[in-house]
C-alpha cells in the first residue's frame, strides 16, 4: 500500500507516494532522483548508503522511509553547504583521498557528522565514526588523514 509521505530533505519539502517500509534509500535514489547515496550491501554493513538524518550519520538502506518523516534528512548533494561537510569536502580533495569514488559518498558524510559532533577527533573517536565505512580501494590511510585535515586545518 502506498501513501503520501512528505520529507524535510536538503532543507526543502518533498511529498511523494511509497510505501512506508520502502527504504529511506530507494525513495531518494529512485523516486526522487538524488543518486549521490549508494547502494552497496542492503544490509547497513559496508556504510555507502549513509545519510544525515537530524545530523546523525545513519544507514537509508535499511531505514524505512516512514520512521523519518518528521526528521531532516541531509544527503551527499546538500553535505557541501554544512560547515563541516564543507571542510570534509575540501579535505578530501587535498589528500586526493577517492579512488574509485564508489563508498566516496557515505565516508564524507560519516566524517561530517563525526567532526560536527566532535570537532577535534583522535583516532579512537574516527575509528569509532568511520567503523563500517567500507573502502574496497582500501583508501582509508587518506580519508584518516583527511579528516584530521578537515578539523585542524593542516594537512598531517
Amino acid at each position: 500500500m502506498h501513501m503520501a509521505t512528505t520529507l524535510t530533505v536538503n532543507g526543502e519539502q518533498k511529498t511523494f507516494d511509497a510505501p512506508p517500509d520502502m527504504p529511506l534509500l530507494w525513495v531518494l535514489r529512485d523516486i526522487l532522483g538524488m543518486t549521490g547515496t549508494k547502494f552497496g550491501c542492503g544490509i547497513a554493513q559496508c556504510g555507502a548508503c549513509t545519510v544525515h538524518v537530524d545530523g546523525k550519520a545513519v544507514r537509508s538502506c535499511v531505514l524505512p522511509v516512514s520512521a523519518v518523516a518528521s526528521r531532516a534528512i541531509t544527503t551527499i548533494e546538500h553535505i557541501g553547504t554544512t560547515p563541516a561537510g564543507a571542510k570534509v569536502q575540501k579535505a578530501w580533495l587535498d589528500a586526493e583521498v577517492v579512488q574509485c569514488g564508489y563508498c566516496q559518498s557515505g565516508q564524507i558524510m560519516s566524517a561530517a557528522a563525526l567532526l560536527t559532533a566532535t570537532p577535534s577527533p583522535d583516532d579512537s573517536d574516527i575509528d569509532a565514526a568511520m567503523a563500517g565505512n567500507i573502502c574496497r580501494c582500501g583508501t582509508y590511510v587518506r580519508i584518516r588523514e583527511a579528516i584530521k585535515h578537515a578539523a585542524n586545518g593542516k594537512q598531517s
